[in-house]
């Protein structure tokens, strides 16, 4: 089976690019699966019951998250109400909604995908590698197949957390700084491992914020609104080809594509 893995949605232009592009994508790679990172998808802070469902209507499994989850208070109550859309699951027990789920893919076969935040530069949160297990250890008793979105600061607490879990889930994918890694590959156990997918989002920009006001702020350290950036749209993804029997990921391939600027 094949399961797609998209790098963080940057507000509108990055789900134009899903607009454009998903459709065409489940015919060319026969996909099975998909998932994204959906934190920045409102506006490039957090998402909206309307963004969710809009982007699940694309055909998107799974949407995970991170800490800028909360930015839009309406997501809250949502949350609670719909599990295909995870909050990491080392954050608070009492903190509304999920950070697991079990869903059925297209050829039938139950997928495992879980959501956690790492703590390194990261605001503090529970233990990632005493509750990932706990949970991997949960779901691999209903299937082998289990994804993993670690939405952290550091390459070194995103590496490690692939190490950790190598041979007992299918991937090990991080977000969250926007910037794609070049070490996408299978690890020995056979679980597929990249660092940080990217951003499907402007590409002239500074993690899908405006340049200008991001240098702007550099130079003056004033408060500021920020803005999407919009030139340049372009969708990075991961391509993962799953043994469905083992849950071990066969291949690991980034999937690169532009899209057309907003007016």
């Amino acid at each position: 089976m094949n399961v797609l893995l998209i790098g963080d949605v940057i507000g509108k232009p990055g789900r134009r690019l899903l607009e454009m592009h998903l459709p065409p994508f489940f015919q060319q790679y026969e996909l099975d699966f998909a998932i994204a990172n959906a934190e920045n998808a409102a506006h490039g802070f957090g998402a909206t019951p309307e963004i969710a469902e809009e982007l699940m209507r694309m055909g998107i499994d799974i949407l995970t998250s991170g800490n800028h989850i909360w930015d839009k208070k309406e997501i809250i109550e949502y949350m609670s109400k719909d599990s295909r859309l995870l909050r990491p699951a080392n954050y608070p027990r009492a903190a509304p909604g999920r950070g697991y789920a079990l869903v059925t893919s297209k050829s039938g076969h139950k997928v495992g995908v879980i959501n956690l935040q790492g703590r390194v530069f990261m605001a503090p949160s529970e233990d990632p590698f005493a509750i990932g297990m706990e949970i991997v250890e949960r779901i691999r008793k209903e299937t082998p197949i289990i994804f993993v979105d670690m939405h952290g600061e550091a390459s070194s607490e995103k590496q490690a957390m692939g190490w950790f879990l190598d041979g007992k889930v299918t991937a090990v994918f991080g977000t969250h700084t926007h910037v794609p890694t070049a070490d996408d590959r299978v690890l020995p156990g056979g679980t597929a491992y990249v660092t940080d997918i990217g951003m499907t989002g402007p590409y002239d920009s500074v993690i899908g914020i405006d340049k200008d006001q991001i240098i702007q702020k550099f130079l003056d350290q004033m408060p500021t609104r920020f803005r999407v950036a919009k030139a340049n749209p372009i969708l990075q993804a991961i391509l993962v080809e799953v043994d469905a029997q083992t849950g071990h990921a066969l291949s690991i391939r980034r999937i690169t594509q532009k899209g057309e600027e907003e007016e």
